[in-house]
């Protein structure tokens, strides 16, 4: 089961279903019973614009080779099948 905090890889539709790295925004008392799973994907084409976009360092413990940002943005639900694996935390 995915937690609040967890970086995944997920299909995101309308991105030509390309799995990418994403954080669990959603709580935890839904992960276990909803069929989808609120995310905010990330990106490591960075525009820095800090309202929008958080940028995140690449580590072991978070599992992003790249520096990134999180697309606040682009907040969205993901049915529970895209999402692949848990690649790290933040």
């Amino acid at each position: 089961m995915v937690k609040r905090g967890d970086v995944v890889l997920a299909a995101f539709s309308g991105d030509h279903e390309k799995p990418r790295p994403a954080v669990v925004v959603q709580t935890d008392l839904a992960n276990e019973t909803h069929a989808s799973i609120v995310l905010c994907p990330l990106t490591s084409h960075t525009i820095k614009t800090p309202l929008f976009r958080l940028p995140v360092e690449p580590s072991t413990e978070n599992g992003l080779d790249k520096a990134s940002e999180v697309m606040v943005d682009k907040i969205g639900a993901v049915r529970r099948d895209k999402v692949k694996e848990v690649i790290g935390r933040l």
